[in-house]
């Protein structure tokens, strides 16, 4: 046995929810078959964290990652489109603002004025999940088409792309098109220099070759970009110097790798990761394993699933997501670390709810579970889900970026 404590962080994206009627007015976290999960709540501490500060909800992925790391959102949060440029290997001029971009797709919305882009609707925030390949075609086509000397646009994964604006018009909030499905946009529009080259877009990619051949395939047009999360690089201490602790990132999606980045962590690329429901789980619990063997002390896995789910009002396929993580995540790495550590800690969360009902982030507390081996804490939860944590009225942590200290100190 090895005497070296190791800490796994494990955030399953999205996986709190509200009652639904479809489930018996139980939550997809009630309803799902996940022993491990369970197990390690029962015999470990639980409680409600805050991951998301106040007046912080335009970018809640990346503030509530940021915090469960140890940062502060609001001294070190710069939104997430830099995260994503830093993992694509995009360096940041000194006046460049990063946006994230999204391909989506919208449709006709007011019936008196279908064809004008304010009145339309977001269908599909991922166009269909597209694939990197055709993405790549159509951002490469708008980088010819709009891009200048100042605006360039860069292919970076599925639906999601980095638009770079050196010198870019000042700029208000920007709403994420995750949050206002099936939505009019007009309520939603950022300012005229923006919605100009949005509405560009629309005119360059709705009848596209390869968007009227998705259609003719049943499958939805990437017929639009929708800019949001801007940001420019931010300065952030190391996480090593910071902790003490050796760690890795295993993630999917850009921002949680660009993350990890910057924080000067070691970040793990698996094969077969998509950040959506089909995502090789089995691998990534075999990635942090492999970490733990190579000497890490800290490994923060994340995995987008339940959240894709959410925003796609799968019920079924996010409750089988929650299941694949207990057995194919969860469960491996608590049978390594018991049998190869004395003293090793595991630590599961979601980031933010994601709710199955709207399709949209939710931006309350979340549960959380510490367990620790050989600890003599119980909690006597039996179900590890939103109401049996928070009905406990026990520990409940404000601010999220306390929540390592809290772990370092069990």
């Amino acid at each position: 046995m090895n005497n070296k404590q190791k800490i796994a962080v494990i955030i399953p994206d999205g996986m709190a929810d509200m009652k639904l009627p479809e489930l018996g007015n139980k939550t997809p976290m009630e309803v799902a078959d996940k022993p491990c999960m369970d197990f390690l709540a029962q015999n470990g501490i639980c409680g409600m964290v805050e991951c998301i500060p106040d007046g912080m909800i335009s970018d809640a992925s990346a503030n509530a990652n940021l915090a469960i790391l140890g940062y502060d959102p609001k001294i070190y949060s710069n939104g997430r489109s830099p995260l994503e440029a830093a993992n694509i290997g995009l360096e940041l001029r000194k006046n460049d603002t990063a946006f994230r971009c999204n391909l989506i797709t919208v449709g006709d919305g007011a019936l008196d004025a279908p064809d004008i882009y304010e009145n339309k609707i977001i269908i599909d925030h991922s166009a269909d999940e597209i694939s990197t390949e055709d993405a790549d075609i159509l951002i490469k086509f708008l980088d010819k088409e709009l891009g200048t000397d100042k605006i360039r646009f860069h292919t970076v994964k599925s639906y999601r792309h980095c638009l770079l604006w050196e010198n870019c018009p000042e700029y208000k909030d920007f709403t994420g098109p995750h949050d206002i499905l099936n939505k009019q946009t007009k309520e939603y529009l950022p300012s005229d220099d923006y919605l100009d080259l949005m509405k560009k877009s629309y005119d360059i990619l709705n009848n596209h070759p390869l968007n009227i051949k998705r259609r003719e395939n049943n499958k939805r047009p990437a017929n639009s970009i929708w800019l949001w999360s801007p940001g420019t690089k931010p300065d952030m201490p190391d996480f090593k110097s910071k902790t003490g602790l050796d760690g890795s990132v295993i993630a999917a999606v850009d921002l949680i790798q660009g993350l990890g980045i910057y924080a000067g962590m070691n970040v793990i690329q698996v094969d077969g990761a998509t950040g959506n429901y089909h995502t090789n789980y089995k691998n990534k619990g075999l990635g942090a394993i492999k970490e733990f063997e190579n000497g890490k002390d800290f490994v923060f896995v994340h995995i987008e699933a339940p959240d894709e789910c959410g925003h796609r009002k799968e019920i079924e396929n996010k409750i089988k997501s929650i299941e694949k993580i207990d057995n194919m995540i969860i469960k491996p790495i608590y049978d390594y670390l018991n049998a190869n550590f004395d003293d090793f800690k595991i630590i599961i969360l979601p980031d933010h709810p994601t709710m199955l009902s709207t399709g949209a982030h939710s931006y309350d507390p979340v549960p959380f579970l510490i367990y620790k081996k050989g600890s003599r804490n119980k909690s006597g939860i039996d179900n590890f889900n939103e109401e049996s944590v928070s009905e406990k009225d026990g520990i409940f942590i404000q601010n999220g970026y306390e929540l390592l200290d809290f772990i370092m100190e069990i």
